[in-house]
């Protein structure tokens, strides 16, 4: 530049070169070497600084307890809506009626149902108390006939006992007739009894004989008595014993219809309770199912959504297979809520604003349907709550803090296209967090 002025003025003596000046500035030095070098030292001493290695995922607002997650009101029973109590975005709390049903089934649609039913368990009861004193009757008869049995048994024993001894006395007096007969023969033989005597000895002894037999025949009669007796009376009994049994078993079948009834009496009361739907805890009514008056509900279907007033709200994460091995429960993730406006350095959280915490509580070890692993992060209230307006199923964004490597470093890493360092996190915070 100076060379072209030295030129123009040899050319034009005597014309002025301010606006030369002006415009090229070849009265100045120039310092763009030196910013050059002082930018280069910058980046020199920026690449050493230290950076948080961190693993970026989005996901959604859910709470670490399943009954804080919103919950669907089914009915147990199908129905007809009768009346609403509540409408949309209404708040209730537990135990508050939400809806009316009425019944659609032909077998419940019988206002005295209950009664009719409560009616028939006290028939069949009745039933089974008269089958009670019918066994009962048995007993006694059966008690009755045992008695009979054993004075008849005992007399009839007695009676044997006497038709034994006659048959004995009958026995020895036959011995004693039998002897003098046989002596009165040899006397007549020898001459010294006559006809007459010898007849009237055979004639004693005759009868004798006579009585020995009748005494015989009426011990076995008795005998065969006595045993006519016993068959006749185990009979009776063994009759009797089975009108018990039958008795017994219309008591037994009695009970299982009673049981039966009684099963079927307590569905009817509990069903009858069953036709309001009643919020299982306090919250907000949201999502209803059904829009009117006379509208049908099947079983188990939804009638609308209660979302809980007391949440504990958590983060899902899904990260990919390959960082699941540098998580750890208890590592710190910060997060950037949607609606929340904030100033995020990733690599230096600590120069970021509007920011939030929170600790992994929970990593599942089942993969996805979508080929990611889901983790559960709650909050961590030691550094800034979480904002109180949170909803359920917003989005958020989570950076889980990993660990603190040179600029130049993750430079090189991410060009290799390596994964993060592995390293091993707090065991007192993990025991921490886990309890």
């Amino acid at each position: 530049m100076k060379e072209i002025k030295e030129t123009l003025a040899s050319q034009h003596p005597g014309i002025g070169f301010k606006a030369f000046d002006t415009i090229y500035r070849s009265d100045k030095q120039s310092r763009v070497k030196y910013w050059f070098y002082i930018i280069l030292l910058m980046l020199v001493v920026l690449l050493f600084l230290p950076w948080t290695q961190n693993i970026r995922s989005k996901g959604y607002i859910t709470t670490l307890k399943q009954e804080h997650r919103p919950q669907e009101l089914n009915s147990i029973i199908s129905g007809r809506i009768v009346k609403w109590y509540v409408k949309e975005g209404d708040h209730v709390n537990t135990g508050d009626t939400i809806a009316q049903l009425g019944e659609v089934k032909d077998a419940y649609l019988d206002p005295e149902l209950l009664k009719r039913t409560e009616q028939q368990i006290n028939a069949k009861k009745a039933s089974i108390g008269f089958y009670n004193t019918k066994v009962a009757a048995t007993d006694a008869q059966l008690n009755a006939m045992q008695q009979a049995l054993q004075l008849k048994l005992r007399q009839l024993s007695m009676k044997v006992i006497s038709d034994s001894m006659e048959v004995i006395a009958a026995t020895n007096d036959m011995k004693i007739a039998e002897e003098q007969y046989r002596r009165q023969r040899i006397m007549r033989d020898s001459g010294l009894a006559s006809m007459v005597q010898l007849e009237q000895r055979n004639q004693y002894y005759q009868s004798a004989l006579a009585k020995k037999t009748g005494a015989e025949v009426k011990l076995m009669n008795t005998r065969i008595e006595l045993n006519q007796v016993t068959q006749e009376y185990a009979e009776k009994m063994f009759k009797a014993q089975g009108e018990r049994a039958a008795a017994q078993s219309d008591v037994a079948a009695g009970s299982a219809e009673v049981a039966k009834l009684e099963n079927q009496y307590a569905n009817y009361k509990i069903r009858n309770g069953l036709y309001y739907l009643i919020a299982p805890q306090s919250g907000q009514v949201v999502q209803a199912s059904k829009a009117g008056i006379n509208e049908i509900l099947k079983e188990g279907e939804k009638i609308a959504e209660i979302v809980p007033d007391e949440i504990d709200y958590a983060v899902e994460l899904y990260v990919r297979p390959v960082d699941l091995p540098l998580l750890s429960v208890g590592s710190e993730v910060r997060f950037l809520f949607d609606g929340y406006p904030a100033i995020v350095f990733s690599g230096w959280p600590q120069a970021s604003y509007g920011t939030f915490s929170g600790k992994i509580k929970a990593i599942e070890n089942r993969v996805g349907v979508n080929g990611l692993f889901r983790i559960l992060v709650g909050e961590n209230a030691a550094y800034k709550p979480w904002p109180e307006n949170l909803r359920m199923g917003a989005g958020a964004q989570g950076i889980a803090l990993l660990k603190d490597v040179p600029i130049w470093y993750e430079l090189w890493r991410n060009i290799n296209g390596f994964p993060p360092d592995y390293y091993k996190p707090n065991t007192k915070e993990y025991e921490k967090v886990k309890k």
